[in-house]
């Protein structure tokens, strides 16, 4: 039986497209350290790329220069390909900004490996319990058809690893979405740039750092704007008192209130979710009441 070597990137991903939206983007898991430092590759208006197996990373820029040339997602990998001298070794996925994609697993890689291509993504792995590790990710996928790309991709990601996932277990995972002016403050594409580097349950843990950034860096919607009333001051002052925002609970002026609930806001980082005085956000005020 041939050893597996200890750096092939075995692991399975899906590269996906939102056609409404425009964004692009990766979702892996692997037992690897640090998988999202090596697999994903993305450009708003261009494409996405997955490399992994024996990981060639010039796949990334290189399959993206390929696409703003104006090779197709096919075009690309298969000049990516045909100059790897390693190429029996080499997976990988591709999904450029038109929506067309291509996957490749070569003839070395260890079993099972393969992928599976569909309208706007592509899921492959290697090392798997089986394929039908690549075609729960393609359902997943396809299943969440209205939801935003970040959740079509972990929901891919989830089911894949419930239909068995890498055979050696789990170790890292990473989620990587770029659209134009959709990074912080709208200065860069990286508008999702989350990993996992090692952890037991990483697509769990993975999932609960989205749901983090989704409540730190998206704005809230109108209907999720809240009176402060009585009731909801009582218990944001109880919080406070035991967060040390107040001092002392039982004699709380509108100023002192509201000073505290700033610096709760400034300090925590949810600058996003601050509203005019009298006012909070029901993601935030359920976050305040929950944080341990």
């Amino acid at each position: 039986m041939n050893k597996i070597p200890n750096d092939l990137v075995a692991t399975f991903s899906i590269v996906g497209r939102d056609p409404e939206t425009g964004e692009l983007g990766i979702a892996v898991q692997s037992k690897f350290l640090g998988v999202g430092a090596v697999v994903p590759w993305a450009e708003a208006g261009v494409g996405a790329v997955a490399t992994q197996s024996m990981a060639n990373t010039t796949y990334g820029p290189e399959g993206l220069q390929l696409l703003k040339e104006g090779k197709s997602a096919q075009e690309a990998m298969d000049i990516l390909v045909e100059k790897d001298p390693d190429k029996a070794m080499r997976q990988a996925g591709i999904v450029d900004a038109n929506g067309g994609v291509a996957t490749f697993t070569g003839d070395g890689c260890y079993d099972w490996a393969g992928g599976k291509t569909g309208e706007n993504y592509a899921a492959q792995g290697n090392i798997l319990v089986s394929e039908e590790t690549a075609s729960a990710m393609a359902n997943g996928f396809e299943e969440k058809a209205d939801e935003p790309l970040a959740e079509k991709l972990l929901h891919a990601l989830k089911e894949g690893q419930k239909a068995g996932g890498d055979s050696r277990g789990m170790q890292s995972a990473a989620l990587f979405i770029v659209k134009e002016k959709g990074g912080y403050a709208g200065l860069n594409d990286r508008m999702v740039d989350l990993r996992v580097d090692d952890h037991k349950t990483p697509i769990n843990e993975l999932e609960r750092i989205y749901r983090l950034h989704q409540l730190y860096f998206t704005r809230p919607e109108a209907e999720d704007i809240l009176d402060i009333d009585a009731k909801k001051r009582e218990k944001l002052v109880r919080r406070f008192t035991q967060l040390g925002y107040l001092h002392d609970a039982t004699d709380v002026t509108d100023e002192t209130f509201y000073k505290a609930l700033r610096s709760y806001i400034h300090s925590e980082n949810f600058e996003e979710r601050e509203q005019e005085q009298g006012k909070i956000d029901y993601k935030l005020y359920q976050f305040i009441l929950m944080e341990q």
